[in-house]
């Protein structure tokens, strides 16, 4: 899962992002309100955690542009202020929980499930595509009987690839979501991983494969039967 923190105290920052590391998690930082706004209408984070008081746009501007512009990522907005109307005006803009600090890490976490949660609709947390079965919670891939465990990068390329089905999905779009804006991965870096989880798929024995369209992208296919 990939996370935006937009937070201009950068010990603060830093500390967030070696939290969700820690748990997991791919962390990218903003510190200001307008690159955390860019950045978060690229689409790519599963949760977005905003600061309030921010330079150049503070957090509500922010996530009312984002709801404007139809991004419906989860928002976890963090303030240092406890007054309710600041929260109230929060929620109105866009956000789906509110966290006062100072707060505890595991307080934070326990937010960050909450509303991630809530955007996941796959049933029993499980994406499907054809006879695959993805388990989002234990990075488990399976196809009837047979299973493997996938790697973290393998796990984050095959859940883009199941969410979107036959639509094709890019390499910048991989490279961003997996790797992040300040990697330094190229498009081979996605066709090694690519290659390693054909090797699954076909240990597995599933119908579906990996297809490339080149210099573009890759979708799922079912295969047809002789």
């Amino acid at each position: 899962m990939r996370v935006l923190i937009v937070e201009d105290e950068r010990r603060l920052a830093q500390t967030l992002a070696d939290l969700m590391e820690a748990h997991n998690y791919t962390a990218d930082v903003s510190y200001d309100g307008e690159s955390g706004l860019d950045n978060a209408l690229s689409g790519i984070y599963d949760v977005i955690i905003l600061d309030v008081m921010l330079p150049k746009r503070n957090g509500f501007e922010v996530v009312r542009a984002m709801r404007d512009e139809g991004v419906k990522t989860p928002v976890l907005m963090l303030t240092a202020r406890t007054e309710t109307d600041d929260k109230v005006n929060g929620l109105d803009a866009g956000a789906d929980y509110y966290l006062t600090k100072p707060f505890q890490s595991r307080e934070l976490l326990a937010c960050i499930r909450v509303i991630t949660r809530r955007q996941n609709h796959a049933a029993d947390n499980v994406l499907s595509f054809g006879d695959l079965r993805l388990e989002l919670s234990s990075c488990q891939l399976s196809c009837g009987e047979r299973s493997v465990r996938l790697s973290r990068k393998e796990f984050e390329i095959m859940g883009k690839l199941m969410a979107n089905g036959a639509q094709v999905v890019t390499k910048e779009t991989l490279l961003l979501t997996v790797w992040g804006y300040d990697s330094n991965a190229e498009d081979n870096n996605v066709e090694v991983y690519i290659s390693f989880l054909r090797k699954k798929l076909s240990h597995l024995k599933s119908t579906v494969t990996i297809k490339t369209l080149r210099m573009i992208g890759y979708h799922l296919e079912v295969k047809k039967a002789p």
